[in-house]
């Protein structure tokens, strides 16, 4: 009976709202001649148009994106039936553009203006002409604020200061929410600035203008069926999801090919049948439009282990195979944490636990975040595989982080022939086309990345909303949890809690993961879902336990048998640090240098492989120099010494990766048997994480426990059987990590290397080695690695210490928690608010903090780094992008396969190297400016290095920036 009354006066508002219209236009059809696209078209396209497209899209991503679960919530929230709701979202979307219904746009097109310029309905105040700063967005939502309050939608009440919205005041909500369509929401409006509007941003236009917006309006709303009234607004969480829907629906009819099919003919007038006419036109074309995009859902069509995987489940993934799906059904949606040893097959776990929570919770799709490129380059061919074998539906997959883009068309997609991906042919190349452009690649169904690229979801940044559209009904997969800082652990702890909001199903895996970080992001999660209050989480290892997204209910964590039960044998070496010794002065006794090829000759004599891990970049450069020197046959051999750290351009460090990934991965069917040649891989951490080696031993520099164990997990971690590995390795139950400890003479000993500056934390540093001269025997894994794990970080850990240690230890842990709280602070400070926090002001999703750029935020706040382009000066005067001269400098009109090529070149260095006092900045090739993946590249421009010393070797190229000599060579590039 409510509803119908509500109907009503909605109704009566709205014939009272055409009627003003008719009166002051003179007629009620909408004005053809305002334009809503024009660049790269044949002709103007009317902005009515425009706003049916958008509306129609929006209603096929209603029926198709949407699942039914996410659509009841939206409904439920505003007060509506499904049907109901449908309408009036898509009515919404139809208004995203109305503030182009504005002088200070329209004149943007001076011929399209001048068919309307000299009637009295479209005067221009003066000013506005030349006026760029009042958007057409921010137009749009001051502009809907007065028009939805005259269809009866709740206005609210304001708190005194009269920006401040209290929870109710829906007109103002759905303004703000379609002004934010271009990635930022503007400031809640006061009320006199919403009476007076026109008188605020003339930008607006007088009363003409005004009624023309409310006709359209009008139009839109009659052409949608959207005659409901909400009865309330959104939660936060569900108002990202609909300007997601905005946005995209927006996005999807502004393509030109779209647009241009869509074009009404000439001489079409927006009559009530004329605009019928175009709704059928757009409303035929939108499944179209949405299919070719690749945004749809996928189906978690596999049920059984057997069927998503070409093995059997180990003991942790059959006790997930077990247990999980019972849990689940209880629960619906929820986070599910995963701990085990490198190997142990986790990631297979996680892809598993994705479907039976995709298909419990209604998702459309995965997304798997990694703490690297290497990494999620690694990951990107497994989960196309789970995807080939385990899912229906629309199968897009997209490869997201800074560099994917020089994959060409993502070279692992372009192999599989369209319908191995996708619904079909056609689908897969276009979706692969549509969804690589910026701030897109989130929305395809399936996605693997780096941890960056959803953390930007909870940044102020432009569209920061829409990379948790973009994850909202996703199972959001995080490999290697305990592999971030406290800044980017605060942030995942926010995004958790936004996911909780959303009902997105999490699943975690870490090889090594602390209680109190385990229980920090539990919490998030169940806090976003509503719940408060849960107590200490503790992880088993290996093991794993569920939160319900449902009941918030901890399950008691499961403890599993491990199918690879070893014994790690961990011998510390105590070393002087002389790694900046000349390669050509003889190894001092006790030294590094003599210690390292001590534990190498081995491997070079009688054959295996060695992973030697460094800290920094610099040392790993000297250490490949030193062991070329020391083993010149081992050098000589391709393949028997090589070199892999970040300071490699794109392009070599992904050859290096991938003859790595064959040298040292797993085992392949008709490898041949026997003990793998003599060969050794200096590193630095880039190995640690995600990257699938095995090396008969692994020789590591003192790093904190965490890393070594990960680092450890690299040795012998493939079965190969005593045939396949030499007599020293033989036995894979008892890998051998060796541990380069300049710390080990305890307080009285060296102290941190210098060299590492803040790499690592001292006093973690100075734990780790306390702890291993504790440990005799051998380290257990994995029953061994969670007490390890905790007790490193435990309080009383000082307890029993010599008094001067005990002190400084307490010095270096009271600078630890400093640094990690201000970090913490700092990432609370400038991140985005909790969904619960927003009050219906959804301003706080944009708002930063003075002084804070975009800029800033994206480089995380302290990440100091640049990237840079050596460019070679050859003997004829030529200048190319490779030493070699066999790679010409292309341009100056670059096409994207030039781009690709000049990206392929391009390096990443320490921030400091392009700081240097007085250092002349060498420009971009001429025309290459106008490409913003350039705009921040530093050129270099290198000249063959003089000879005379061990530094400047045949094949050297080097330049001056400011104070320092930057070189590039066989070892990549360098500074001094």
């Amino acid at each position: 009976m409510l509803l119908g009354v509500s109907l009503s006066v909605a109704g009566a508002r709205y014939v009272r709202v055409m009627k003003r219209a008719q009166v002051v236009m003179g007629e009620v059809c909408p004005d053809s001649r305002l334009w809503g696209k024009q660049h790269g078209l044949s002709r103007c396209y009317p902005v009515l148009c425009h706003l049916l497209d958008t509306a129609a899209v929006c209603q096929v991503l209603w029926d198709r994106l949407l699942g039914a679960g996410m659509r009841a919530r939206i409904a439920d929230a505003l007060g509506l039936s499904v049907s109901d709701a449908r309408a009036v979202v898509s009515f919404w979307a139809g208004l995203h553009d109305l503030g182009k219904i504005t002088p200070a746009f329209q004149v943007q097109v001076p011929e399209a203006f001048a068919t309307v310029r000299d009637e009295p309905g479209y005067q221009v105040p003066p000013g506005v002409a030349g006026e760029r700063g009042f958007r057409h967005e921010a137009a749009t939502h001051w502009a809907l604020t007065s028009l939805l309050a005259e269809l009866g939608y709740p206005e609210g009440r304001r708190l005194p200061d009269g920006r401040q919205l209290l929870r109710g005041a829906v007109g103002h909500q759905v303004a703000q929410l379609l002004g934010g369509h271009h990635g930022c929401f503007g400031e809640v409006l006061k009320d006199r600035e919403v009476a007076r509007a026109e008188a605020y941003q003339p930008g607006l236009g007088g009363a003409g203008w005004a009624e023309q917006r409310r006709v359209h309006l009008c139009e839109v709303r009659r052409v949608t069926g959207a005659v409901a009234v909400p009865e309330r607004g959104l939660p936060a969480e569900l108002a990202v999801v609909v300007t997601g829907l905005v946005v995209v629906s927006d996005w999807l009819v502004s393509q030109t090919g779209v647009v241009e099919s869509l074009m009404p003919p000439s001489g079409w007038r927006a009559t009530p049948r004329q605009v019928d006419g175009h709704w059928r036109r757009v409303r035929e074309a939108a499944a179209g439009v949405v299919s070719a995009a690749g945004v749809g859902r996928a189906v978690f069509a596999a049920e059984r282990f057997e069927e998503m995987f070409p093995f059997s489940a180990n003991p942790l993934q059959q006790d997930l195979v077990e247990r999980l799906p019972g849990l689940v059904e209880q629960g619906g949606s929820g986070l599910l944490l995963v701990t085990a040893p490198t190997g142990d097959g986790k990631t297979e776990a996680a892809l598993y636990a994705a479907s039976v929570l995709g298909r419990a919770a209604g998702c459309r799709g995965v997304f798997v975040a990694l703490p690297t490129m290497a990494t999620a380059d690694a990951m990107y061919p497994r989960v196309r595989g789970f995807a080939e074998r385990s899912l229906e539906g629309e199968r897009a997959l997209t490869l997201l982080h800074s560099m994917a883009w020089l994959r060409p068309a993502q070279a692992p997609l372009a192999e599989l022939e369209g319908g191995q991906v996708s619904a079909g042919s056609v689908t897969a190349a276009e979706a692969e086309r549509w969804l690589r452009y910026r701030h897109r690649g989130l929305l395809a169904p399936l996605g693997v990345g780096t941890i960056d690229q959803v953390l930007a979801g909870v940044l102020p940044l432009r569209f920061s909303v829409l990379r948790l559209f973009g994850l909202a009904e996703k199972v959001f997969v995080v490999d290697e949890a305990h592999a971030y800082g406290p800044w980017m652990h605060q942030l995942l702890v926010r995004l958790l809690e936004w996911l909780g909001a959303l009902g997105a199903p999490v699943v975690l895996l870490s090889a090594t993961l602390t209680g109190r970080t385990a229980g920090s992001l539990v919490e998030a999660y169940r806090r976003g879902a509503g719940f408060e209050g849960a107590g200490a989480v503790e992880p088993r290892y290996p093991g794993w336990l569920f939160v319900s997204g449902r009941t918030g209910e901890v399950s008691a964590p499961r403890q599993v048998a491990s199918g690879r039960a070893r014994t790690l044998d961990v011998v510390v070496r105590p070393v002087e640090w002389d790694v900046a010794d000349a390669v050509s002065a003889p190894a001092r006794g006790g030294g590094r240098r003599a210690v390292l090829r001590e534990e190498l000759r081995q491997v070079v004599e009688e054959g295996g492989t060695a992973l030697v891990c460094c800290t920094t970049v610099a040392e790993a450069q000297r250490t490949f120099r030193d062991l070329a020197a020391a083993f010149p046959g081992l050098a000589a051999r391709e393949g028997g010494l090589r070199l892999l750290h970040s300071r490699f351009a794109a392009g070599v460090r992904q050859r290096i990766t991938a003859a790595c990934e064959v040298a040292y991965g797993k085992p392949r069917k008709g490898e041949a048997s026997g003990p793998r040649p003599a060969s050794v891989l200096v590193a630095t951490q880039v190995v640690e994480q995600s990257l699938d080696l095995d090396f008969d031993v692994v020789v590591s520099d003192l790093a904190p426990l965490a890393q070594l164990l990960q680092r450890a997990g690299r040795c012998r971690r493939h079965a190969r059987g005593a045939e396949g590995r030499p007599a020293w390795a033989a036995d894979e139950s008892r890998p051998r990590l060796v541990v380069l400890d300049p710390l080990a003479h305890g307080s009285g000993g060296p102290g941190v290397p210098v060299t590492w500056g803040r790499v690592y934390d001292a006093g973690l540093l100075r734990r780790t080695s306390l702890l291993l001269s504790r440990e005799s025997g051998g380290i257990a894994v994995p029953d061994g690695v969670q007490r390890l794990v905790d007790e490193v970080y435990a309080e009383e850990f000082v307890d029993g210490l010599e008094e001067s240690v005990r002190r400084e230890l307490e010095r270096l842990d009271g600078e630890r928690a400093a640094g990690e709280s201000a970090e913490a602070y700092l990432a609370d400070l400038v991140g985005l608010c909790a969904p619960g926090d927003v009050a219906g002001d959804l301003h706080r999703l944009s708002r930063r903090e003075a002084g804070v750029s975009e800029e800033l935020l994206t480089t995380r706040l302290g990440a100091d780094t640049g990237r840079v382009l050596s460019l070679f000066e050859q003997a004829d005067g030529s200048v190319s992008l490779d030493a070699g001269g066999k790679v010409p400098l292309p341009g100056p009109g670059l096409s994207l396969d030039d781009l690709r090529v000049v990206m392929a070149h391009v390096a990443p260095v320490p921030g400091r190297w392009l700081r240097e006092p007085e250092a002349e900045a060498e420009g971009l090739p001429r025309g290459w400016e106008r490409h913003s993946v350039l705009r921040d590249v530093a050129v270099l421009r290198m000249s063959p290095a003089g000879r005379g010393d061990e530094e400047r070797q045949a094949g050297v190229f080097s330049c001056r920036r400011g104070g320092l000599t930057i070189s590039v060579s066989e070892v990549g590039l360098e500074a001094v």
